[in-house]
């Protein structure tokens, strides 16, 4: 029952909660993204969603514009600390998550849920093996349970199967427990940036 309505409901009632905060945030951060390179203030990444659709995932550009696409071996993006193609108040938005914040918008389309798997690039879906397809059996999240207790010190493997794990334990209580681990975390800027410092050119 809970994953099937309740939780859609729960995700409406606290985005629509979390909305008038999010602008206040918007009027302090657009400017400063916007004058760091005289940029887009957002980042509109294109994500792998419920059953296999594609859609817009927002984000506040952290990026200088026209930044090169730079992957791990496993795939994932590249996220490290030194990163040279962060601006300085990149750096900023990515260690308080306040990057993330637009997919508040997601959530109210749809697209997305307040607590799931976070969502992939597109071509994951042809890498998939064995139950790792059921993580887009359910809506993404802005947050879950690997961000939760790991952020990006685990490898993509170990995240799918954090995923997984989501997926078949899926309820309100464990929904809720994520939501109080990731503001922890958050606050505590703890394990931000990926372990692996092996990269795809």
């Amino acid at each position: 029952m809970y994953r099937h309505l309740f939780k859609r409901l729960f995700d409406l009632i606290l985005a629509l909660m979390a909305l008038p905060f999010w602008f206040i945030i918007l009027i302090f951060i657009g400017p400063c993204i916007y004058f760091q390179d005289k940029g887009s203030i957002f980042y509109n990444a294109p994500r792998l969603g419920k059953d296999g659709k594609v859609f817009k995932m927002y984000k506040f550009r952290s990026m200088k514009m026209n930044a090169p696409d730079i992957r791990n071996k496993d795939r994932s993006t590249y996220n490290a600390e030194d990163d040279p193609r962060l601006t300085k108040i990149g750096k900023f938005i990515r260690k308080t998550s306040i990057d993330e914040t637009p997919q508040l918008l997601n959530v109210i389309k749809g697209d997305m849920s307040i607590i799931g798997p976070r969502p992939d690039l597109p071509e994951a879906i042809n890498h998939y093996q064995g139950e790792e397809k059921l993580k887009i059996s359910v809506r993404p999240g802005i947050s879950g349970y690997s961000q939760a207790y790991f952020r990006n010190s685990i490898s993509a493997v170990d995240k799918f199967k954090n995923d997984v794990f989501y997926v078949n334990n899926l309820n309100f209580l464990l929904d809720l427990k994520i939501i109080f681990i990731t503001l922890i975390t958050s606050l505590k800027r703890k394990n931000i940036h990926s372990n692996s410092r092996q990269i795809n050119s």
